[in-house]
């Protein structure tokens, strides 16, 4: 087991063989040499008792572990030291060392050859305990940390092997901000050092403050990295300051400075609420801040019993600690002397020096290194060690069939692996992206672990409610985190909206070629026999539905939402239209030629342009009263597909969207009918047959569409309109038209009346 103790920071690894508690100083690098300074300057006040105690209580639960016959038999707990210096690059350092078992750490191997590591103590501050613990979690080595109480720390997804005998500061900010509202204080001031112990807790603190209804009159940093802390500054800050509470977040040693500031300035009349940290701190005993600390509240960490623990205290002595090379830097601070040995060694020797004899008495020493009456921290250090401890023991006495291991096998004692710490649970902890759930009639300690429903995350181990995603994000595939839904339209940077661009435009070229030709062959018989005029509007219109589907393609605007299906239905009922005049056009044409007919009165060369007229005006009204009470809209379609955003066009009204293209059916079908009775008129001047033809085409086309259309979701939805649009026009372009034009171009000598006539009278 290592345990580490800041300044004094200690692995103690464990050692599963014969042999005795050994604790060394590490080789100093430069570096360390300046450490070793560190930890010589901490032994010069109150801190270095504590500190010191520490240590004690690690080596008293050793020393009681080893000395149990019955706890853990034929095994012996051995320890090693290392000092972080409260530096995270030192503690790293450390960590590493002890984990290779060399003086030259080697990442990924292990070289050490007495004893296996069992497990990590410490480090007492925040910092460093989450350097070790991402290092350790790789390892999956348990560490237990007796004074880090950073909340981060509690997630076990980035620090699996992470554990601690003291509590999390959520509770501890909770517990303050409760404080302060029991004294009824709504105006209090904020004070933490830039540590991330009191970064974090201070955040903490705020939003309960804020929960609570307490209002915060400044928030101020001590600066850990200027020399005064920025002590004048921040109690020029609270003398200026009505509040008259004040929280506190901090280290007892890093506030002495400012502490001395206030004492200068004379700052009197306020209360502090201390953070477990120094809540207890030899410092508010300290007759030089006993005007200025006066009243001060806090909570406490909580303590306990360690019985001889006292005795174990003065019984050190530097010559029955000889590896104990602390133990001559605590004692010339405690008594004030100097080992004349030391001094010659560091070169300073002073004759005026008060020499140690090693008489001087521990008993006699009155400080916090000897009052046990209410330990608390060096508890929890005890503890930690002992956890370890009973960890090995759980390991040790694990019967074969009644492991906590695959088939319920056990660790073996004597070479096991580092993550064997056996547990005791009915249901493990439920993993990321699952969800607790009760087992009916099962204790609430026994649950299964169901899959978050689709659109759910749990990003917690253990969570018991699954939290929806909002709505522009999406549970990625393991369901513990959400993430950004991908965004679709039918764009023209995609290979479908490309295709359907590139042929829309180079389809509606061909009705604007044959437009060309019917003009520049206006003359000809066949022109002019299938009503030139109309059949000009008709080209021109197909040319339009064509370049139609340009609307469905890119992002859907406002506009082109707007836009899109009032061009498709009025280009198409011009289209059909179109049509259907030429239809009926020859239609009468042909009957009024009977004798006594009465159509005669009606046929005029307009009667066309008043029923294209008519119908594409009643698609225009329609579509504008569609345009003017319920307009179509662009949106973002965040239910139709899961982890997707669709934005696209709602059409405002539906019924208005159908109505627009029943009518257009109509159109379509009356037309269909209308060509399909005369087809059997007199061939000459009949084009019946090829507008059957196409009008049949067309109406299979839409019909087709509409199930298809019902059926589908997103961007294929519009690209299975813009199809729709494409092939219907096609259809009609070839029917009624490329006959035309290849007798045109390829069959000169048919484009005559004669031949037209001849054809008619066979």
């Amino acid at each position: 087991m290592v345990v580490t103790f800041p300044p004094l920071y200690y692995d103690v690894s464990a050692s599963l063989t014969s042999g005795h508690v050994v604790i060394e100083r590490s080789h100093l690098s430069d570096r360390q040499g300046q450490c070793y300074e560190i930890a010589l300057g901490l032994f010069k006040g109150a801190e270095c008792y504590l500190n010191y105690q520490w240590l004690q209580a690690m080596m008293f639960a050793i020393e009681e572990i080893n000395g149990n016959p019955d706890f853990l038999p034929n095994v012996t707990l051995g320890i090693q030291i290392y000092d972080s210096c409260l530096e995270p690059t030192q503690a790293l350092q450390g960590t590493l060392w002890m984990l290779t078992g060399k003086q030259r750490h080697i990442p990924s191997y292990q070289c050490q050859r007495d004893g296996r590591l069992a497990g990590f103590v410490g480090d007492a501050g925040s910092s460093c305990s989450i350097l070790m613990a991402h290092l350790l979690g790789l390892y999956r080595y348990p560490q237990i940390s007796y004074f880090s109480t950073i909340p981060f720390l509690s997630d076990r997804s980035q620090f699996p092997s992470f554990f601690r005998t003291i509590p999390s500061d959520d509770f501890q900010f909770r517990g303050l901000a409760q404080l302060l509202r029991h004294f009824d204080w709504n105006w209090v001031g904020l004070l933490a050092t830039d540590s991330d112990y009191a970064q974090n807790g201070a955040q903490v603190l705020k939003t309960e403050l804020r929960k609570a209804g307490t209002c915060v009159a400044f928030s101020e940093n001590v600066i850990l990295t200027q020399p005064d802390r920025n002590a004048p500054y921040i109690a020029q800050v609270i003398r200026n300051s009505t509040a008259n509470a004040i929280a506190v977040v901090s280290l007892d040693s890093h506030l002495v400075p400012l502490l001395n500031e206030l004492v200068r300035q004379n700052v009197t009349g306020k209360v502090f609420i201390a953070s477990e940290a120094w809540s207890t701190s030899a410092l508010l005993s300290v007759k030089k801040y006993a005007e200025l600390l006066s009243g001060t509240i806090g909570f406490a960490i909580h303590s306990g019993e360690m019985e001889g623990f006292k005795e174990h205290l003065n019984s050190a002595h530097p010559l029955n600690f000889l590896s104990d090379t602390f133990i001559k830097e605590f004692w010339e601070a405690a008594f004030g002397c100097q080992w004349q040995d030391y001094e010659v060694m560091q070169g300073s020797w002073n004759t005026t020096t008060n020499l140690c004899t090693g008489e001087e008495k521990l008993e006699n020493l009155y400080g916090i290194y000897n009052d046990v009456t209410s330990p608390r921290i060096t508890y929890n250090v005890y503890r930690a060690v002992y956890a370890i401890a009973l960890a090995l023991q759980n390991l040790q006495a694990c019967k074969l069939g009644r492991g906590p291991f695959h088939h319920g096998t056990c660790g073996n004692i004597s070479d096991f692996q580092s993550w064997q710490v056996p547990i005791s649970l009915c249901s493990s902890s439920c993993p990321l992206g699952f969800r607790k759930a009760a087992k009916q009639g099962a204790p609430t300690c026994c649950f299964q672990c169901v899959v978050c429903p689709a659109g759910e995350i749990s990003n917690q181990t253990g969570s018991t409610e699954c939290s929806k995603c909002p709505s522009d994000q999406w549970p990625n595939s393991r369901q513990d985190q959400c993430m950004l839904k991908s965004i679709e339209f039918l764009a023209y940077e995609e290979t479908l909206g490309a295709i359907l661009g590139i042929t829309s435009i180079l389809l509606s070229l061909i009705p604007v070629a044959i437009l060309g030709l019917f003009l520049y062959y206006r003359n000809t018989p066949i022109v002019k026999a299938n009503n030139r005029s109309l059949s000009y509007l008709l080209l021109l219109s197909l040319a339009l539905t064509f370049l139609s589907t340009l609307a469905f393609i890119g992002y859907p605007t406002p506009e082109k939402c707007l836009v899109r299906q009032v061009a498709f239905g009025i280009t198409f009922t011009l289209c059909v239209s179109c049509i259907l005049a030429k239809t009926l056009t020859v239609v009468i044409a042909f009957s009024a030629t009977k004798p006594n007919s009465d159509l005669k009165k009606w046929i005029g060369p307009h009667f066309p342009y008043v029923i294209i007229g008519l119908c594409t005006f009643f698609q225009m009204l329609l579509c504008v009263s569609w345009l003017i009470f319920s307009p179509p809209f662009s949106e973002y379609n965040t239910q139709t597909q899961p982890g997707k955003i669709i934005i696209e066009c709602n059409e405002g009204s539906s019924l208005a969207f159908w109505c627009m293209l029943g009518y257009l059916g109509l159109l379509a079908f009356v037309s269909f009918v209308v060509a399909f009775l005369a087809r059997k008129l007199p061939d000459s001047f009949n084009e019946a047959q090829y507008i059957t033809f196409s009008m049949f085409a067309f109406l299979c086309v839409w019909l087709s569409f509409i199930p298809a259309y019902l059926s589908t979701r997103g961007k294929y939805t519009v690209a299975l309109e813009s199809f729709a649009i494409l092939i219907s026009s096609s259809a009609l372009v070839s029917c009624l038209f490329l006959q035309k034009s290849y007798l045109i171009l390829v069959k000169s000598e048919r484009n005559t009346k004669h031949y037209l006539m001849g054809r008619g009278s066979r």
